[in-house]
């Protein structure tokens, strides 16, 4: 036995990730004494400057806007109480496509070696029980979370350790009610009140038009093929914080139109795919230490 605390770490692209797909297990596993560590990989400067300024346009400065999600990501990780905050510091590379993918110093252009060799130190250092990524696909084809699964896979035939792995995802039945919430939300109604205050508190800017829910990509999983189903729904207001601290990219975070509440219901429950296990803990499981304690 050790005194090593059990030790989560979760390996994202950009400011922001963390409090999508893993805001609920950072929280309340810091709250049941995990000590959680996150690493994010870029520094997000292709996201929306000041007044929602997109990249390319007049006024968008690269640098400031990596300076500014930088203080966010920080006030994210505050939020979520997340003990160990490393960055890794890499150019974000954009949507694919972009010419900013082949940028120098961008993150997609930096041989994945080189990036799993920084991460296995880290790794060497916190010697995580859990690590959580994204998928082969980095979940929805954006190049930064492609790169931040490949290196993290990488990272891991390079050290001496034997963690859980978990990949993110979603399963189809939440999916679906993603676009029942997205047709009650829509340009076509009302925001609710709750939303419209929440949306005022964080001085996020006026919400776009969303596409139909018939133009959603195809994402995550059939439900049966999720393996493990962690419920932080006592966490949602703390998640829904998080997301919030990113409000230079309000523009782009649908979530955050539909107040605490109906968030929390939609986003209460976290979803993975386990793809390495050496406990042997039986499937499907609600834990992401499950045969770890």
């Amino acid at each position: 036995m050790t005194d090593r605390p059990l030790t989560l770490m979760a390996v994202h692209a950009h400011p922001d990730d963390e409090a999508t797909g893993t805001g609920g297990v950072l929280a309340r596993y810091a709250a049941e004494g995990v000590r959680t560590v996150l690493v994010t990989c870029t520094d997000g400067r292709c996201g929306d400057g000041p007044g929602g300024v997109k990249p390319g346009e007049d006024g968008h400065d690269p640098v400031a806007v990596a300076a500014m999600r930088r203080k966010e990501l920080e006030a994210s990780c505050e939020v979520l109480e997340v003990g160990h905050l490393e960055l890794l510091e890499y150019a974000d590379s954009g949507m694919m496509g972009w010419e900013s993918n082949d940028a120098p110093g961008s993150f997609w252009r930096t041989p994945v070696a080189d990036g799993a060799a920084r991460l296995a130190e880290l790794m060497r250092h916190y010697r995580p029980d859990v690590v959580v990524t994204y998928d082969e696909n980095g979940f929805y084809g954006h190049p930064d979370h492609i790169q931040a699964h490949r290196i993290t896979m990488a990272a891991l035939e390079l050290v001496d350790l034997s963690p859980k792995v978990y990949w993110t995802t979603v399963p189809h039945s939440a999916v679906r009610r993603f676009g029942e919430v997205m047709r009650e939300f829509g340009p076509d109604q009302e925001q609710s009140a709750q939303a419209a205050e929440a949306a005022e508190a964080a001085e996020l800017p006026e919400a776009p038009e969303l596409p139909e829910a018939s133009e959603l990509p195809e994402l995550g999983l059939p439900d049966e093929e999720i393996s493990t189903w962690v419920d932080t729904t006592a966490f949602g207001g703390r998640k829904f914080d998080a997301l919030a601290a990113h409000a230079s990219q309000g523009d782009n975070i649908f979530f955050l139109r539909m107040g605490k509440e109906r968030f929390t219901e939609l986003l209460g429950v976290e979803t993975f795919v386990r793809v390495k296990d050496t406990t042997g803990a039986a499937l499907p499981e609600n834990d992401l230490f499950a045969g770890l304690r």
